[in-house]
């Protein structure tokens, strides 16, 4: 028996939670030469793909919904941030989350066939991007930018009534190039256009994203999001797999200085 089969499941919703850079950043507040942005923000993600957490591991499908993976949620944090200066463009994304789930593992023994199994799921991921702004007009704006995508993921699962437990590790850092589209319809609503793709076998096999939102400003320096976000990444390494695509709305509030 792998006391892991059942911790799967709730890998399914740590990678709906995993971020690959800002998605709810909105328009720089016009006449400054230094425009700095903090964005708390949520995404609804569904949850498609296969999920294999080490040796002699089934591979897991799964598909879910925003809904059904919220069900294993103990506690989760987004929070992204932008700098401009210039033309120079950093942007930083910071994530945490962890789940847990309790269920019934497979023994092999008909006299005992399954037995209660407890599981948790915790990852922080943090995303770093430099770039230049290419175009600067009052319509729209258009961002190059390079950096990299770093993930912490910890499997923990126990049987108690075999008096066994198990924990896992696995950490990568994902070179990842990206662009950015603010198009300003008016004073007060914007669209961002956003992209990135990565891994090109340094980490994963590849990882990508793309970003759409609508932004309109509440206040002076106050921007209300809502949009949809597609994240996918295809990550082995020995007899651990995961390939995984995410996707579903999101909300941000971001404050402009």
């Amino acid at each position: 028996m792998n006391i892991r089969s059942n911790l799967v499941r709730g890998g399914a919703l740590v990678l709906t939670i995993m971020m690959a850079a800002p998605a709810a950043a909105q328009s720089e507040t016009g006449g400054s030469r230094t425009t700095v942005q903090i964005t708390p923000y949520v995404w609804a993600s569904g949850f498609g793909g296969t999920l294999r957490p080490g040796p002699g591991a089934p591979t897991v499908h799964v598909d879910k919904s925003f809904g059904e993976l919220m069900e294993d949620v103990d506690a989760a944090f987004f929070v992204s941030g932008l700098v401009k200066h210039d033309r120079l463009v950093v942007i930083a994304d910071l994530t945490h989350s962890s789940s847990s789930r309790d269920g019934l593992v497979p023994t092999g023994n008909p006299a005992l066939p399954v037995v209660h199994a407890e599981g948790k799921l915790s990852q922080t991921s943090a995303t770093a991007l430099v770039g230049y702004r290419a175009v600067e007009q009052e319509s729209a704006s258009l961002d190059v930018l390079v950096g990299g995508r770093a993930w912490w993921i910890r499997p923990k699962a126990a049987v108690p009534a075999l008096n066994v437990s198990a924990s896992a590790k696995a950490s990568f850092v994902d070179p990842v190039f990206a662009t950015r589209l603010n198009i300003k319809a008016s004073p007060r609503l914007s669209f961002l256009l956003y992209g990135d793709i990565g891994g090109f076998g340094a980490a994963s096999e590849v990882t990508g994203q793309a970003v759409a939102t609508a932004n309109l400003r509440v206040a002076k320096n106050i921007w209300l999001s809502g949009g949809y976000r597609y994240l996918y990444v295809d990550y082995k390494s020995g007899n651990v797999r995961t390939s995984a695509a995410l996707a579903g709305p999101l909300l941000g509030a971001t404050a402009s200085f």
